[in-house]
């Protein structure tokens, strides 16, 4: 399962997604998850599969490793799905045993949510897929600027943001290492009941925590020895700039964003329910 988190990883490959500006991407994947909530219908949803689709084979990331990524979210997916299938009650009963019913609202609501938490993740994590942390923090200082004037610490905001991300992955191959540590040593982590689970991973935490603090120091030391101090005065090996496919790949964006509005808003609903 540890495996199975690819949040913050960085994809390398030759796409022309990786050329993209990091600002591009940016906007892109904040009105991309802005569009999942502008309509309602199966139509919309259509659309939407065909731009992430058609992403995801511009990226150049496999299939496969972005679906790896959605099995640690498969627990809060099924939570979702449950309580929007039995808790909504919208149109005829299609099933019931007991108290509980299944309505034809209930079932599509919890179709289209599940749709829109699998899109939410996959889009978003092609940001990350495409974009190195030092491209993400040049992004996010850049787009932030403007907040400078108000005394709003941009580039210590873009910084702690990048490092946070950065840091999952080893967090997260630490713990892997810890795991197996411990199995060698004759720990037991997967039989037993919920309370029992939960103790076994005190050993996991402890270490855990240890190495996080230790690495976040080494970090700190290793920034002060190199005199950082801060955003103000500092100048960038790469600046960024706008190239004609960041501004093809805005005019992309928005004209999804008009055809998601259009078929949220002029497709009849009633004709797309099951």
């Amino acid at each position: 399962m540890i495996r199975d988190i690819t949040i913050g990883q960085y994809y390398p490959a030759k796409s022309v997604l990786h050329r993209l500006d990091p600002r591009v991407k940016l906007v892109a994947t904040v009105l991309y998850l802005i569009s999942l909530f502008l309509f309602k219908n199966i139509s919309g949803y259509i659309v939407v599969t065909i731009f992430l689709v058609t992403v995801i084979r511009l990226s150049k990331v496999p299939f496969k490793y972005i679906m790896r990524g959605m099995k640690p979210i498969l627990m809060i997916l099924m939570i979702t799905l449950l309580f929007n299938l039995f808790l909504t009650r919208d149109g005829d009963i299609i099933f019931r045993i007991w108290k509980l019913s299944i309505t034809e609202g209930g079932l599509r609501n919890a179709v289209f949510m599940a749709m829109r938490l699998l899109y939410l993740i996959a889009g978003s994590s092609l940001m990350t897929f495409t974009t190195t942390p030092n491209e993400l923090t040049d992004g996010i200082e850049s787009l932030l600027k403007p907040l400078n004037k108000v005394h709003v610490p941009v580039h210590e905001i873009a910084m702690m943001m990048s490092i946070a991300l950065r840091f999952i992955p080893i967090l997260l191959e630490e713990t892997d290492k810890i795991m197996k540590a411990q199995i060698a040593r004759g720990a037991d982590l997967e039989s037993g009941n919920m309370l029992e689970k939960a103790k076994a991973m005190v050993p996991i935490l402890v270490p855990l925590f240890v190495s996080a603090f230790r690495r976040a120091n080494d970090l700190a030391m290793a920034m002060e020895a190199r005199c950082y101090r801060g955003g103000e005065g500092r100048t960038k090996m790469n600046p960024l700039k706008y190239h004609s496919r960041d501004y093809a790949a805005y005019l992309f964006m928005i004209a999804y964003i008009i055809v998601v509005v259009c078929v949220g808003r002029f497709v009849p609903i009633h004709i797309w329910v099951f």
